[in-house]
Order: C-alpha cells, then sequence, then structure tokens
C-alpha cells in the first residue's frame, strides 16, 4: 500500500498522462458537427472512500459545517441530515484535470458560507499547469479560481501536512498560504482574488523526501507546510497579531510574527532534528500544540515527538505519549477539543504494522492513553470497537495474526479532528477511508467507543479499467490500491474487492464475449502472481502462473469464447496460453508492451497496438502480423475495442496534439481504417446497448468534438454526437476507460482518476432519439414545454436551484430561452449549462452551444446558485418564448 497510493495517477494514466497529458491547449478539429444534447444523470457506483484523506477542516463558527480534501479526487463537504459527503469540485475540466488535486483546505470561521481550496497535484512535469486557489462564496457550489505563478501537490510527498491554507479569524480578507519548490510564503488580503509573496519570510523550506529523485517528485522541497493564527491576539474586523507557520526543515521548522505579518522570527527553544507536520493552537489553554516526524510523510517516518509550547511564556514541553526511543514512527494527526481545553489527541500516522495508534490526554499532554495496548504481546486490549458493515471490504479480505487486526485501526492517519461544537464526534482519515467516532468521550470513561465509516458519498478511486459483460454482474471495475470490485448492485457498497490474489493495483480486466463467467484481470503485486482468473463473472478468483521475468500487470485479453488468453505483461514480452495460464509462450511478430484485446466473436483472433502499429493474430495469439495501415498515433496513448458481435469491428482512440489524435475505425480487421472528421480528439471508446430502431450499438467517449470537451454518446455509428455531461459534471481527466451498458441504453460507465466510477442514466425514456444534424433548424422552439424547478442547497443568504426544462410537443427545438419573474427578489449569481441575464426579479436561461437542440420528449437541465433575503420562493411561472410552460 505504501508505494501503490504514491503512484495512483501515475498508474491510472500509464498510457494517458505520462505518455500524452490531457492537453492544456488543443486546436479545433476542422470538421464540425452539430451537437445534440440529453440530460443525464450521473452518480457514482457506490465503493465509499478508495484512497487517502490527508485532511478534513470543521468550521470553527457553524455547527455541523466541515469538509475533507482528498489528494487527486477533490474536496467534499459534509451533509450533517444524510451523514453524507458532496464532492464540490466535479466542475474541473480536462484542461485543468491538475486541480482535482487538494494540497489545503479553508472554512472560514466569519463568514462560514466562504470555503477555499488550494488545488494543483504535482508540482513536476507531471501536472504541466500552475496550482491555483479555488473560492467560494456558497460553500463549494460554485468557484471562482485564481491561478498562481507556481505549482502545488496535492498528491506529493508531504501531503498530509498541513494545513497550508489559513484565514485570518479576525480579519477574514487576509489569508495566507504556504508554497512547495521553494516558492515561500504568500498572502491575500482581499478574499483569496490576489496573492503576492511574503517577502521577509525568512525560511522557504529545504526538506526533500529523496534529493536524488531525478523524476522531481521525491527532490520537491516540501516547503512552507502550514499556517496557524492565535485568534485571542486580535479583535473583530483587524488582522491577528501573532500568526505562527511551519516550515519543512529539520532544524528551523516554526517561525513566529506577532505583527501581523510585518516581521517573522524563528521561535526560540524549538525541538530540532524533527518537521513539525501540524501547529494546532488552543487559544482558551493558551498552548501551541505540535506533531512531529523525522520524515514528510505520509509513507515514511521512523521517529517522532509531540512538543506543547505556552504561548505567554515561551517554554516548550515534550509531552511526546511515547519516548522517543520506543517509537519507530513520526506524529501527524493532531487536534484539541475545543469543548474541553486541556483535551488533545494525536496519532502515530507511520505506524504500518501492526496497526497505527492513537493518542489521547485531557491534562495538556501531562499523561496519556492509547487507543489499544497490549496485554501479553501479542494479544491487545482495545479501548474501541470497529463496525464497518457499511464498507465491509476494509478488511481486505484479511484473516492476520496477532498483533495484527482486520479491519485495521488505519494507516497514513494524518488528519484527525475532534468536533469544535460536539466533544463526542471525532473523524480522522487513512489511507482508504474515513473513519469516525460519535461516542468518543466513551474513551475517558473506561468504556468503549465505536468506529465507523463516515465516508458515504465520498469516493476517491484512480480507475484504471472497465467492463460490462452482458450477464451476470453489470460492472466490473480495475481500480489502483484497492484492485478492484464486481458489482451487482451499482447503488450499494460490494462486500470485498478482488481477492486470491489481492493486487495492490489491477492494471487490466477482460471477460469472454460469449461465455461472459469467465473473466481475468492482471495487476501489481510486490510478491505474488500477477494474473487472476475467474469462472463464476468474477465473484470468486484463483490465480495464474506469471511467465518469467513479469514485474507489472500490463494488459490483457480474453478469447471471445473463453478459452484461450493473451497477456502483455511489464518485464517481458506478449505471452499466450490455452486455459486459464498454468504455463505461457512467447508470442512472435509484436513488440513487449504492446496494449492487447480480443475480437469479441472469433476466438482465435486477437490484437495489438504500440507505438503507431497495429498488429493481428488469427491463431490464438501464438504469431502477430503488422498491419500496414498508416496515419495511426504514433504513441502510446491509445485506447481500442473490438465491437461485440461483429466480428473484425474495431474502434481505436488516442493521440497526442502534436500528432495524430482522433477516433478511428476499422471494419476488416485492422487491415485499413478511417478517421472520424468529426472527432477532434478522443481518449476513450466504448460500446452499449444500441438505441430503439438502431442496427448499430451505442458509441460511447472521452472526447473533443466540435471544440468542447466532454463524454459524447453515438447512435449512429459515430455519424452524429450527443455531448451527455455538462460542465457541472466533469471530473478531470476521463481518458483511462469507458463503457456502455449492453443490458440498458443510454447507461454509460466512465473512469475518472480520482472520483471514483461514474456513471449516467439517460432521461430519454424512448430508448434513443437524439436530432439528425442535417435537418433544417426550427427558427424559435414551439409547442408545448414543462419545468421542473429544484432548490438543491440552501443556507444563509444563499441557494443552488436546478431546473429541468422539458420539450413537451411533437417537434424538436433548435435554441431555446427560458423566463422567470423570481417571487421574493432573489437574484442569480452564477449559472451552468445555460446563460442567464436578469432584469429586477425578471430571469432568463438560454441555451449555450452544445445544448440548444432538445427533441421532442426529451428535456434539457441547468443550474444556478443565488442569493435571496428573506423569503426563497418559488417562481409560479415560466415561458419558452409566449408559450406558458406547465410546472412539473
Amino acid at each position: 500500500m505504501r508505494r501503490t497510493r504514491i503512484l495512483t495517477a501515475v498508474l491510472a494514466l500509464a498510457a494517458g498522462l505520462l505518455a500524452g497529458t490531457p492537453p492544456a491547449l488543443a486546436a479545433d478539429g476542422t470538421a464540425k458537427v452539430s451537437l445534440a444534447a440529453d440530460t443525464y444523470t450521473w452518480k457514482n457506483a457506490r465503493i465509499d472512500g478508495g484512497g487517502f484523506v490527508p485532511g478534513i477542516v470543521f468550521n470553527r463558527k457553524e455547527k455541523n459545517l466541515a469538509y475533507a480534501r482528498t489528494d487527486i479526487g477533490g474536496a467534499y463537504r459534509w451533509q450533517e441530515p444524510t451523514k453524507t459527503w458532496t464532492p464540490l469540485l466535479d466542475s474541473v475540466g480536462w484542461d485543468d484535470w491538475g486541480h482535482t488535486g487538494v494540497v489545503s483546505l479553508a472554512s472560514d470561521s466569519v463568514d462560514p458560507n466562504k470555503v477555499y481550496a488550494a488545488v494543483g497535484t504535482y508540482t513536476n512535469s507531471w501536472d504541466p499547469k500552475n496550482g491555483a486557489v479555488m473560492r467560494s462564496s456558497n460553500r463549494g457550489a460554485s468557484w471562482q479560481k485564481t491561478d498562481l505563478p507556481f505549482k502545488l501537490g496535492g498528491n506529493m510527498p508531504g501531503r498530509g501536512m498541513g494545513e497550508r491554507l489559513a484565514i485570518d479569524p479576525n480579519k477574514n480578507s487576509v489569508l495566507y498560504l504556504g508554497a512547495p519548490s521553494g516558492k515561500g510564503l504568500w498572502r491575500s488580503t482581499d478574499s483569496g482574488v490576489s496573492w503576492s509573496q511574503v517577502a521577509n519570510f525568512p525560511n522557504v523550506g529545504n526538506y526533500q523526501q529523496d534529493p536524488s529523485d531525478t523524476s522531481g517528485y521525491s527532490s520537491d522541497n516540501q516547503g512552507v507546510v502550514w499556517v496557524t493564527f492565535d485568534e485571542s491576539t486580535g479583535t473583530s474586523g483587524n488582522a491577528t497579531k501573532t500568526v505562527y507557520v511551519g516550515v519543512a526543515d529539520l532544524q528551523n521548522s516554526v517561525y513566529r510574527s506577532t505583527d501581523a505579518g510585518a516581521t517573522w522570527t524563528r521561535l526560540a527553544g524549538q525541538p530540532t532534528g524533527y518537521l513539525a507536520h501540524k501547529g494546532v493552537l488552543d487559544a482558551a489553554g493558551g498552548y501551541l500544540y505540535l506533531s512531529y516526524s523525522d520524515k514528510g510523510g505520509p509513507y515514511d517516518g521512523g521517529k517522532g515527538q509531540v512538543w506543547r509550547y505556552a504561548t505567554a511564556t515561551g517554554t516548550w514541553t515534550n509531552i511526546s505519549p511515547v519516548a522517543e526511543a520506543d517509537t519507530y514512527y513520526g506524529f501527524s494527526g493532531l487536534t484539541v477539543d475545543r469543548q474541553k481545553p486541556g483535551t488533545v489527541m494525536a496519532t502515530a500516522y507511520s505506524s504500518w504494522w501492526p496497526d497505527t495508534q492513537i493518542f489521547r490526554s485531557t491534562d495538556s499532554g501531562a499523561t496519556w492513553t492509547r487507543a489499544w495496548d497490549y496485554t501479553s504481546y501479542p494479544n491487545r486490549a482495545n479501548r474501541f470497537t470497529m463496525d464497518v458493515s457499511s464498507s465491509p471490504w476494509l478488511t481486505w479480505g484479511a484473516n492476520p495474526s496477532p498483533p495484527e487486526q482486520a479491519p485495521k485501526l488505519g494507516w497514513m492517519t494524518e488528519s484527525l479532528e475532534i468536533d469544535p461544537f460536539d466533544s463526542n464526534r471525532m473523524m480522522y482519515g487513512t489511507g482508504a477511508t474515513v473513519y469516525g467516532t460519535e461516542n468518543l468521550t466513551n474513551w475517558d470513561s473506561g468504556g468503549q467507543f465505536t468506529i465507523k465509516p463516515m465516508v458515504r458519498g465520498l469516493e476517491e478511486t484512480a480507475v484504471l479499467d472497465l467492463a460490462s459483460p452482458p450477464s451476470g454482474a453489470p460492472l466490473l471495475s480495475a481500480l489502483g490500491d484497492i484492485g478492484g470490485f464486481r458489482h451487482t448492485d451499482l447503488t450499494k457498497v460490494p462486500s470485498m474487492m478482488f481477492t486470491s490474489p489481492n493486487f495492490t493495483t489491477t492494471t487490466s480486466l477482460d471477460f469472454a464475449e460469449t461465455n461472459p463467467n469467465t473473466v481475468v484481470r492482471t495487476g501489481n503485486l510486490d510478491s505474488g502472481p500477477h494474473i487472476a482468473f475467474s469462472t463464476d463473472n468474477g465473484a470468486n478468483w484463483f490465480a495464474g502462473t506469471d511467465p518469467s521475468g513479469v514485474s507489472a500487470g500490463g494488459t490483457v485479453a480474453a478469447a471471445s469464447d473463453g478459452s484461450r488468453f493473451v497477456w502483455s505483461p511489464d518485464g517481458t514480452g506478449v505471452q499466450y496460453t490455452t486455459g486459464f495460464g498454468s504455463s505461457w509462450s512467447a508470442s512472435s511478430g509484436i513488440p513487449a508492451g504492446a496494449i492487447v484485446e480480443s475480437d469479441r466473436v472469433d476466438p482465435k483472433t486477437f490484437y495489438g497496438f504500440k507505438s503507431g502499429k497495429f498488429y493481428v493474430s488469427k491463431d490464438g495469439g501464438a504469431t502477430f502480423t503488422a498491419s500496414a495501415a498508416s496515419g495511426l498515433p504514433t504513441g502510446d496513448s491509445v485506447r481500442f475495442k473490438a465491437l461485440p458481435g461483429v466480428k473484425g469491428d474495431v474502434w481505436l482512440a488516442g493521440g497526442a496534439v502534436d500528432g495524430a489524435y482522433g477516433l478511428w475505425h476499422s471494419t476488416d480487421g485492422g487491415t485499413s481504417w478511417t478517421k472520424l472528421s468529426n472527432v477532434d480528439q478522443a481518449d476513450a471508446i466504448g460500446f452499449g446497448k444500441a438505441a430503439t430502431g438502431a442496427s448499430y450499438q451505442t458509441l460511447y467517449t472521452s472526447a473533443k468534438i466540435g471544440g468542447v470537451r466532454g463524454i459524447f454518446r453515438s447512435t449512429d455509428k459515430g455519424a452524429s454526437w450527443t455531448r451527455i455531461n455538462d460542465d457541472a459534471h466533469q471530473w478531470g481527466y476521463t481518458g483511462a476507460a469507458i463503457t456502455g451498458d449492453p443490458r440498458v441504453y443510454g447507461r454509460v460507465y466512465v473512469a475518472t482518476n480520482g472520483r471514483g466510477v461514474i456513471y449516467g442514466d439517460t432521461s430519454d425514456t424512448s430508448g434513443g432519439g437524439g436530432t439528425d444534424p442535417t435537418d433544417p433548424p426550427d427558427p424559435t422552439p414551439t409547442g408545448a414545454c414543462a419545468v421542473t424547478y429544484k432548490i438543491t442547497n440552501q443556507w444563509s443568504g444563499g441557494f443552488q436551484a436546478d431546473v429541468r426544462l422539458s420539450n413537451t410537443g411533437s417537434s424538436a427545438w433548435t435554441g431555446w430561452a427560458l423566463g422567470w419573474t423570481f417571487p421574493d427578489g432573489q437574484t442569480i449569481s452564477q449559472t451552468w449549462n445555460a446563460e442567464s441575464t436578469q432584469s429586477g426579479s425578471t430571469a432568463t436561461a438560454k441555451n449555450v452551444g452544445w445544448n440548444a437542440n432538445v427533441a421532442a420528449g426529451s428535456s434539457v437541465s441547468f443550474g444556478f446558485t443565488g442569493n435571496w433575503s428573506g423569503t426563497n420562493g418559488k417562481p409560479t411561472a415560466f415561458k419558452l418564448g409566449d408559450q406558458n410552460c406547465a410546472i412539473a
């Protein structure tokens, strides 16, 4: 688990982001296409968690307002009524994919409607763009962004330290941001709109996890890592005088200003030889608490301490729960109980074996108790019980020997927070989930407190491959870090990930098209096999045998009848086998590292692609022959699939902005290819159930079409396309995999790099349709219409609304403008999927380019955020031109 999370994004994008990064600047294609529009409902196939949650932030003013940040999967807001998390950064688009990595979050204690996120995934070349600070005045419902002149690293070493971003609790227009890479400390005095470097801050940091790393990943200077205000040294409306800043420097880790940032000094008497992962100030008690580790984390750390600094006297006290000589871990997670001064908790974040440890003190660190203790080794006594029934896979299917337990209390536990309004509630993040308790104070009375996952709605897996068989489970997934799942119900968490073996990351999977009970997967494992087979549709698995030299999973293909397999693992060349991989033979005529797929009709035909060449085998993978076709992408950022039910029908997507890039189709098994002129760029291709009346399966692609990036569907073999996502649902990078459902028309499964498996269902219940781009457009919408207006979120002074406009007439619209009057003087602040104007109480929303066409019987949706005071009543009438719409 240590290495796979470091490389999650890299593995997820092995054929994409590193070989051909999602383009920051991409030229429009020369061929244009009329884009129809459809309204989709998007959800996650539930896994609940699956990745590292390095930060949890509670608002100090408003009860039940909390946020979580993830390293590659965006940010979330807690919903107390449902005990779930709501994603906040799904609007991040393809070009800004790196902004799904959140290095820090700050929730405003003066105005709880305001929240800020510092975003950017990598500080090295893997992320082509600089970082940014995103700001929201409606709790993350919508955002504005300020680009920074340097990169941020939400998935870099040291990402569990923090928070790097902080709001002055007395003057909330002032914010500080600690930067990595030697960029120092930055400040905004206009609520995050503009930023400037604090020129007189004396230390930009110097700690590097591994200075010899030539990739720039482990060798980056981790920089300025946290900012903490002493709110007692300021008054409302005036800048807080005392500010503490943590720096990644083993000898000089804490600095202070006592004049609101005008001057800075190294805090005298501080510990040396350690990095201060967290600095938490308890103004009521007069202490700054600090958790230290000898390493930056989140994977490493062999020694640590916890210290207390008396802000009035300058006295330092070592309050470590364990003597340094007895530690084999560093400390990071750190929190105080705002209701009970003197109560402090800390985590041993890097205690991987036998378990993490959580420490608690109720006397300001003078004495401590532990979440678990040894009775007589290796037996343990726990102060807690764990209930993972809502996420049963958290046991990993393990049956460990003491002192290990399943499930574990956690690992990489760098975030730990006691609810500032409720001493009984505590949450902490791990490398796989968010755990929490609502009876924490049982710890102090000698009873047991109950830990449960508090993660529903927070989906943070990197998806590498997807499959939707024609029978059995509707969805099989290949995931980074936690292997993958068999979903028999998309709305429920599966009981277990793929086991026997448990791959740390599954890199590829396939099923036999005419025998879907036969499934194969390949993946990474530190020691053990890299291939596994199932004969019951992925419910149970058994390991295959690796050929010599295999180092990682690569790609794999199953014959259409399941009689044989072709495997292209890392570390050796392409291999083939009959049966279930008890022995392998080297394929000839195809280079090592090629991507492999199977024909979905002929069990002897397999395909491969490598560096611009397409390869075909007609003897079960024994020999391959290179196609004479030219003009295909020259790099390896390519994904291709053969169409079920039609021999030799193959679609290929991929390329790069500096060469061939798009979507190609072959009907003769790769001998010749036709490039679709109406697709600018494409990165993944999949198939689903055909539309009613259509003779060809539905195509789905993550692509750029008509100058617009999105998820597209075609029901007419690629002649016309419908964009089915919208600007509020983009999910950053979506190029790793896509597939339709062969049993449900319109359903599509989309792989994301950190937001899990997204699936969409169409509102088009007719089983197809869409408009013909060759038909002449009607000048204005005509016929009947209906409107559904729904307030989806409301807070003090603000709200979010979704509007669905349905064409209930008999003819298509090729443009629309919907008008209404707000009954209580509400005003629109930001709109998505439409352009809005407002004069007084009268508002109008009109189509944007991609959703102008609305077929009869179809609908289109848009949303907006707005402001209100007093009452927030719904409009009572809507008009489409001169036509009154029914209110649904």
